[in-house]
């Protein structure tokens, strides 16, 4: 799935620090929110995807890979594909994600939200 294809979609799971205005998660929680976007936060606020309610689209990783990989290899729900957010990746993590063939890009959220974006706002 390309980034375009991804701007697309409505559900989103930000996984990093979406509490702090000085991390990305929290400003790619907030962007993607302002967009009229669906965004459930993960790892500060719900400790899991699995605690989301309902289907998720896209999974943003915007965390350490570390911690991502943890949330990733524990996640039972289904996706459409995951970002993976620069500094978010790892051998470790791509390694996983190849073996398991989950789809997945490197790239950042930010950057189609300002290319791609589908307001759905009612402004």
């Amino acid at each position: 799935m390309e980034l375009s294809e991804i701007m697309q979609q409505n559900v989103f799971a930000v996984a990093g620090d979406t509490l702090n205005e000085e991390k990305y998660a929290f400003k790619i929680k907030n962007a993607l929110l302002e967009h009229g976007y669906t965004v459930y936060a993960v790892g500060k606020e719900l400790s899991s995807f699995d605690e989301i309610p309902g289907e998720i689209d896209v999974i943003d990783l915007c965390i350490h890979p570390a911690k991502a990989l943890k949330l990733i290899t524990e996640c039972k729900k289904t996706f459409k594909c995951i970002v993976i957010q620069p500094g978010a990746e790892s051998p470790e993590l791509i390694s996983y994600l190849d073996e398991h063939k989950l789809p997945y890009i490197q790239g950042c959220v930010l950057v189609g939200l300002s290319l791609y974006a589908k307001d759905r706002t009612s402004r």
